[in-house]
């Protein structure tokens, strides 16, 4: 069971960012909405690992949940 990668992990995460904020360049808020929706599920699927995907859908509740406060 893999366990989830929590350390940088891309070569240059400042040119994925750029390419991830140019895919987005145009669209409205629910066009933009469905691509980050279509890109986590076309994630999930390459990571299989539904042990790792719950891992990472707590994570991410709690950091939002913190973040907001």
């Amino acid at each position: 069971m893999a366990d989830l990668t929590l350390s940088r992990n891309i070569a240059d995460p400042d040119r994925f960012y750029d390419t991830l904020m140019a895919v987005h360049d145009g669209l409205s808020k629910d066009e933009s909405d469905a691509l980050n929706a279509r890109l986590i599920l076309i994630l999930a699927n390459h990571i299989g690992d539904e042990e790792v995907l719950n891992k990472a859908l707590h994570l991410a509740a709690q950091t939002g949940k913190s973040e907001d406060s």
